[in-house]
């Protein structure tokens, strides 16, 4: 399965978006092997940076940064999705200023609820940032149903135990991105989440 195939923006109605970075995951993906989806916030502001467009893409290199210091054996993106991971984020289109409009968010909400529909084994979300958080939230709002992770910072809620339609979610801070902007605290709770979201979604 082609995700690009499946899911698409037609209306392209958020003026803060970037456009010209609008970007769907172009991958071939086995859909009943996913069994954790990793959700980060916008698309790279530069198409080259996006997980799936080479290995020396910005966005796999420091991702595959995380996923070696919460100690998983890859090397490259390939290697994730091979372990029945899958990646993409919340926001298609690259962010203009540091901040995303809510109604961004909404409105993208609606492209990632078809998305996770697509995984039907998944077992453990991710979600990288309060972009991704809110979006993931989002979903859940437009269905009457209770928020997947609570108000709150990251730090003081993340080791809480969360679950959306029977499935954990792992609210952590944003990985993808210049590794030296991270704080060396934020990269240890982000390789802990990482290694908490693959044991409860038993890939290794």
């Amino acid at each position: 399965m082609r995700i690009i195939d499946h899911i698409q923006c037609i209306d392209f109605p958020c003026e803060d978006a970037r456009q010209e970075s609008y970007y769907i995951p172009d991958v071939e993906v086995d859909s009943e092997s996913i069994k954790l989806m990793l959700i980060s916030e916008t698309a790279a502001t530069k198409l080259m940076d996006n997980y799936y467009f080479s290995s020396d893409a910005l966005f796999a290199r420091t991702t595959v940064q995380a996923f070696q210091e919460a100690g998983a054996k890859v090397t490259n993106i390939q290697d994730i999705l091979r372990k029945g991971i899958y990646l993409t984020t919340a926001i298609k289109c690259g962010k203009n200023d540091y901040s995303v409009a809510t109604s961004m968010i909404s409105h993208c909400s609606s492209l990632l609820e078809r998305e996770i529909a697509l995984f039907a084994n998944v077992r453990a979300y991710l979600l990288m940032g309060d972009v991704a958080i809110n979006g993931f939230n989002a979903i859940a709002k437009r269905h009457g149903e209770p928020r997947g992770v609570p108000a709150g910072s990251t730090y003081k809620i993340r080791e809480g135990e969360f679950t959306f339609r029977g499935k954990r979610v792992f609210p952590s801070y944003l990985q993808a991105g210049p590794s030296y902007r991270i704080e060396k605290s934020k990269q240890r709770m982000i390789a802990e989440d990482i290694a908490k979201a693959m044991e409860v979604a038993g890939v290794s």
